[in-house]
């Protein structure tokens, strides 16, 4: 199977937009990801696919820990910012949540420590069980094929 036709295909899968934030040696690290769905109720856990050529995947092996910053409709720059398709710097405003940096006016931010993570294929799934979590009010901003939306 050619894989522009499978890229295509996962295209077709409407998404939010998170952003995946950690701290690694104090320093702040985030990256753009749709790769994100609630796994369990009890006990609370998520999951998050990381790439194994994305610099994160070291940060959240030796941090043990992430948060999943759901994005709003108006943070479409914050988006492009942590995927690294706008190269001016932008000013990024976090709050901490259980010592853990979060996107300030997020929809949701989800503090999670690492439980368990499988490598599978090109990208490690990391298990995140939720140890905190902050809620906003506000609309999601939306990506299908390859672009970005806001609901109609």
């Amino acid at each position: 199977m050619d894989d522009r036709l499978f890229r295509n295909a996962m295209g077709k899968f409407a998404t939010g937009v998170t952003v995946i934030t950690t701290k690694a040696d104090d320093v702040v690290h985030g990256m753009t990801a749709n790769a994100f769905m609630s796994v369990s109720l009890e006990p609370k856990l998520v999951v998050i696919s990381i790439g194994h050529k994305a610099r994160m995947l070291d940060k959240i092996t030796t941090s043990k820990r992430f948060v999943v910053n759901i994005l709003s409709n108006e943070q479409k720059d914050l988006s492009m910012h942590f995927a690294g398709q706008v190269k001016e710097d932008l000013l990024v405003e976090f709050e901490t949540i259980n010592n853990m940096p979060a996107i300030k006016d997020s929809l949701a931010n989800i503090v999670c420590n690492v439980k368990a993570s499988y490598v599978e294929g090109d990208h490690t799934l990391f298990i995140g069980e939720v140890t905190d979590l902050l809620l906003n009010d506000g609309e999601p901003l939306t990506y299908f094929e390859g672009k970005y939306g806001k609901l109609i």
